[in-house]
């Protein structure tokens, strides 16, 4: 019970402590309000109440933020410290709680009311002090931070009252059952309560002393390294550093928050990354499984490049980079326009088929350039292993993804231009067949799903914008190419060669061998003689080569100061690269019997096929040489079936294939032949033969015959052309069904032939032969 005496008094807050009565001890004062209290306290009596803060953490406590039972203490001495703060020794005197606050701005003051402790059966407290003292002992005996000389103090208080107050001093307790034996002011029940926090805090000593004798057991029998590492981690973590398995478990949360995963795949990282962490460093799987965190963490989950879907801007970088190729350029054209359309769009996937040189790849550069996109190549030439696609296991020592994976990882985006060069150049053995694995990349309906072996979670492909290159589809498995959208690219004409020579080759080698315009210029007339007398190939690759050559004998010759300045002719290019090296195939100079001029493909181009006949007399023997294919064999034994069925119409004799041998030859034996487009001009000059009826020698033709004599479509018919333009041929024989091709002819190529489109063998003999009365003449 209370009494009515009420007086005021400053008051001082304290954080985490709570003073009892008959308690001396040291607080430190620092913060503006305390101080101002202190003060008052000092120029009074010394006397200042001591109330505990309820959040300690609080810097400028109000008034409903304190206990409102706190101690009247008496400040027995001050020191002021260097820092600014003053360091007390104060004494607990009395309990009191407060009535009311009379001041809180500079400092609290309040008014108070003492409270008398009361006091039950005084045997009834003995027999608590005695059971007090006793649990206090043990007590002491097991804790580590209290020893013999702590019980000293207190067993001789013969007070019931200081003596709780005295052991409650000493123990570890919570700030809010500190202030709840501060508030009891019944002896009896403040025993009662201290005893009951002593036996709680004993049986948890010694709960963790069992634990902790256990533990030690199991790590001494079998995990004494795994407990060091635990022991040196603690250490670590305690200094601040960030060695060791700590830093790089720290290292890698930081990755994987960063990456922008998807969360099911964020949540297998952190799965992974929690198993690492319990793996010793020392094993084997520890490096398998922070391999796998790394690729995880690197790879583009969301991350993508915004399209520039300017379509003048993009045709403008295609030009730039490339003469000619209109079709490409169209087709990717067409992909940003449809794009700016819908906003969204999966990747296609274009194959870029032609010979080598044509530019495949360098126009995949171009045009990851000109929508803005990341590019990437992946070279599959030789690639054998199915697993070279899509990746190893993880149980496999050395285990990685596959292409496919690594080059997303190389682009840093989801969304690039993916190259895979040479597609046609993989091979299947007993390791698998990488084609087949490539099914699944080159699905517009599946790759948004792409399972790859070492990552086994779903990667989405399908903003990737896949171009694929092959040199040669017929060795590209028929399912995958059905997957992939095929533009073909012929090859250069020799304008177009002329154009990208002066437009990109010669100023290229110019810079890369230190040369300018001024110093070394080469005519019109000498490139035209390079690209058909130096090289003979479709695409570039050789031409840009002998430009290298004449920049680096031109070089000397300045160098050498013989000349300032170098003009090549067409004249001077002997003395400069040498005898040419090739020849092209030209128009016959009269008209000739049992000769026609046919028209090729060849990798290299088109070129010009004179087909020549001999009639002998013998048994009906027909001869082939020219090192020619099983096609074109089939050929002539078709035209030769062909002459035999309609010998009465063509004023042929009848039993001529009794009566002599025929022998067909091609000219340029060494070099291999095949194809079904020469059927009409083998007709044409074994009709030659038989009638003695000259071929006009400005005409050339291209055709497949049946049996029938009908005319059938072939391909390459722009290159045929071409070819046909240059050897000065004026009129070129077509099946009629190539009408549609005739479009991909340059105009100026279209304007100097004439074509005649036929549909049957009667019709090429028409406008191949002259008339029977010339040859008699």
């Amino acid at each position: 019970m209370g009494n009515d005496k009420q007086t005021e008094i400053p008051l001082l807050p304290l954080r985490g402590v709570v003073v009892y009565p008959s308690m001396v001890m040291h607080l430190d004062v620092g913060r503006d309000k305390s101080v101002n209290a202190l003060e008052d306290a000092m120029m009074k009596d010394h006397h200042i109440m001591l109330a505990t803060q309820r959040d300690t953490s609080l810097e400028d406590p109000s008034k409903d933020d304190l206990y409102h039972t706190g101690t009247i203490a008496h400040i027995k001495q001050m020191v002021k410290l260097p820092n600014g703060t003053s360091r007390i020794l104060v004494e607990g005197l009395k309990r009191a709680e407060v009535q009311s606050f009379l001041k809180d701005d500079d400092y609290f003051v309040v008014s108070y009311e003492e409270l008398e402790e009361e006091h039950g059966e005084e045997v009834e407290e003995q027999a608590m002090m005695r059971m007090l003292i006793n649990d206090f002992y043990e007590f002491t005996k097991i804790s580590k931070k209290l020893n013999q000389e702590t019980f000293d103090t207190v067993k001789d208080i013969d007070e019931p009252g200081r003596l709780a107050d005295m052991i409650s001093s000493h123990l570890s307790l919570k700030i809010q059952h500190k202030q709840r034996i501060l508030e009891i002011v019944y002896v009896p029940e403040r025993l009662d309560f201290i005893i009951q926090l002593i036996n709680n805090e004993k049986e948890v000593l010694s709960m963790e002393k069992k634990i902790g004798q256990r533990v030690k057991r199991s790590m001494e029998r079998t995990q004494r390294e795994y407990y060091l590492r635990e022991q040196l981690k603690a250490i670590q973590k305690e200094l601040g550093e960030k060695d060791g398995k700590t830093g790089e478990v720290a290292e890698l949360k930081e990755k994987i928050d960063n990456a922008e995963m998807p969360e099911r795949i964020e949540h297998i990282a952190l799965k992974e990354l929690d198993r690492y962490e319990k793996v010793p460093q020392t094993s084997a799987e520890s490096s398998v499984i922070r391999n796998y965190i790394e690729w995880l963490v690197s790879l583009p989950w969301t991350k993508e490049t915004e399209d520039n879907l300017d379509i003048l801007r993009a045709e403008r970088i295609l030009n730039e980079d490339h003469y000619g190729l209109d079709k490409v350029k169209e087709r990717v054209l067409e992909y940003l326009s449809v794009q700016k359309l819908t906003n969204s769009l999966k990747g296609p996937i274009l194959c870029l088929v032609g010979p080598p040189g044509v530019g495949k790849t360098s126009l995949a550069r171009s045009i990851s350039r000109a929508i803005n996109r990341n590019f990437v190549r992946a070279s599959l030439g030789g690639v054998r292993d199915e697993a070279e696609i899509r990746g190893h296991r993880r149980t496999y020592v050395g285990a990685m993804p596959g292409r496919i994976i690594q080059g997303m990882k190389k682009a840093e985006t989801i969304n690039p231009v993916f190259l895979l060069d040479e597609i046609d150049k993989m091979a299947s053995d007993f390791r698998g067949d990488p084609s087949a694995a490539m099914l699944e990349v080159l699905d517009p309906e599946q790759n948004h799903s792409y399972s790859d072996h070492f990552i086994e979670e779903p990667y989405d492909l399908s903003k990737v914008m896949f171009i694929a290159t092959a040199n040669n589809l017929a060795t590209v498995p028929g399912p995958l190419l059905d997957r992939m959208e095929v533009i073909t690219i012929a090859g250069y004409t020799e304008l177009e060669k002329l154009h990208i020579s002066k437009e990109h080759l010669l100023p290229r080698q110019l810079k890369e061998n230190g040369l300018t315009k001024g110093q070394l210029q080469i005519r019109d007339d000498a490139i035209l003689k390079l690209i058909r007398m130096y090289t003979r190939e479709a695409g570039v690759r050789n031409l840009e080569r002998q430009f290298a050559s004449i920049c680096r004998k031109a070089a000397k010759i300045i160098v050498s100061d013989e000349q300032k300045r170098v003009v090549v002719t067409e004249n001077r290019l002997e003395d400069l690269l040498g005898k040419p090296r090739f020849r092209y195939g030209q128009a016959e100079a009269d008209n000739q019997i049992g000769a026609a001029t046919g028209l090729a493909y060849t990798q290299a181009g088109g070129d010009t096929l004179s087909i020549e006949i001999s009639l002998f007399k013998g048994t009906g023997k027909l001869t082939l040489t020219g090192k020619l294919g099983d096609v074109m064999k089939e050929s002539a034994q078709a035209a030769f079936s062909y002459i035999r069925s309609r010998a009465d119409e063509l004023k042929i004799e009848q039993d001529f294939h009794e009566k002599y041998d025929v022998h067909i030859h091609v000219p340029e034996g060494a070099t291999p032949k095949d194809g079904p487009s020469a059927g009409i001009t083998m007709a044409t000059a074994l009709v030659s033969a038989l009638t003695n009826r000259p071929v006009r020698k400005e005409v050339g033709m291209t055709g497949e015959i049946t049996l029938r004599g009908r005319v059938l479509p072939i391909g390459g018919l722009k290159e045929k052309a071409l070819s046909a333009h240059r050897a000065g041929l004026k009129t070129i024989i077509i099946p009629e069904e190539n009408n549609k091709d005739l479009e991909d002819i340059p105009e100026s190529v279209r304007k100097g032939l004439k074509f005649i489109k036929v549909k049957h063998l009667d019709e090429v003999l028409e406008h191949a032969l002259l008339p029977e009365k010339v040859s008699q003449s």
